[in-house]
């Protein structure tokens, strides 16, 4: 199968640097047309500038590509409403978003301030909103769009003194559950990728050598990119899925449901009873990946019919 991008454009957000630097190039290399943005602040997101989104810009030309760039701030509402209309008043359309770019605020969550917690998240999680309610109606009306949010393992699994990054992280696998739902009538394919890699936000964290050789290569942004780039192609059917890539790894990863215990419902159990069958309520040896709460719920109601039988 040839990945392909021809004709279509992609707006990337935190484009300027790192990961999103990479996935810029690499759908440009694949024929996009890209609207890099990148407010150009510090990892913990303070300061502006235009220039790194710019010098994106210049390197997707450079090499025979079309691309635009864009300063603004992604928990704007208005900023992410400008960055879509950029992309259609430039090129006539919009096909895809890669909602990518992030900050860090990093400490114990009874030292974490208020303006620590929400900064976080209205950069990571109110951009996703911000980005997807302006997509959604240039989706719905050509009856195609995919629409891609970095996630990470901090927030579907934890990392110490990230409170506010995991949340926001985790955030977005419950809006991609929604999304993918209210998008699937119109062709509209929502996914998550969960990447790791040598940047300018991971380079200090502990027990990592920002000056390492090898792990700048084992380690580099690049190693993800073909994964964005894939879910962002017409090739890519799937949606609700989230990819974890890093150098030499891609997997997937997926909230599960069990079987359970099931019991008729017109008795009433207590916790002695509870605390009796724990080990086969968390049991995950018969685990799925549902689809939609609604079918979660048909298979409750289908488990307790049988209970009662």
């Amino acid at each position: 199968m040839a990945v392909r991008l021809d004709g279509q454009v992609v707006l990337v957000t935190g484009a300027g640097r790192g990961l999103g630097r990479a996935y810029a190039l690499d759908l440009a290399k694949h024929g996009a047309k890209v609207v890099v943005n990148d407010f150009g602040g510090s990892v913990s997101g303070e300061g502006h500038d235009d220039t790194p989104a710019q010098q994106v810009v210049n390197e997707i030309k450079a090499a025979g590509g079309e691309a635009i760039a864009d300063g603004g701030d992604v928990g704007s509402y208005e900023d992410c409403y400008k960055m879509v209309k950029l992309a259609v008043d430039t090129w006539g359309r919009l096909d895809a978003v890669v909602a990518n770019a992030g900050i860090l605020r990093d400490v114990t969550i009874h030292n974490m301030s208020e303006q620590d917690w929400d900064a976080v998240i209205r950069v990571h999680l109110k951009q996703c909103y911000n980005l997807a309610h302006h997509a959604w109606p240039i989706f719905r009306q050509q009856s195609y769009g995919r629409f891609v949010m970095a996630t990470s393992t901090s927030g579907l699994i934890g990392n110490f003194g990230q409170a506010n990054y995991g949340a926001a992280k985790a955030g977005m696998y419950g809006l991609m559950n929604v999304l993918k739902l209210e998008g699937e009538k119109y062709n509209i394919n929502v996914n998550l990728i969960a990447p790791a890699a040598q940047t300018r936000m991971t380079a200090n964290l502990m027990g990592r050598d920002p000056n390492d050789p090898e792990r700048a290569v084992v380690m580099a942004p690049e190693h993800v990119a073909p994964a964005v780039t894939y879910l962002c192609s017409p090739q890519c059917e799937e949606s609700g899925i989230c990819i974890a890539a890093s150098g030499g790894r891609y997997s997937r990863i997926a909230i599960v449901a069990n079987r359970g215990v099931t019991y008729d419902p017109h008795e009433f159990k207590d916790a002695d009873w509870f605390a009796a069958n724990w080990s086969k309520i968390t049991d995950l040896s018969d685990a799925y990946v549902p689809w939609s709460f609604r079918e979660t719920r048909e298979e409750h109601y289908a488990a307790k019919k049988a209970a009662q039988a």
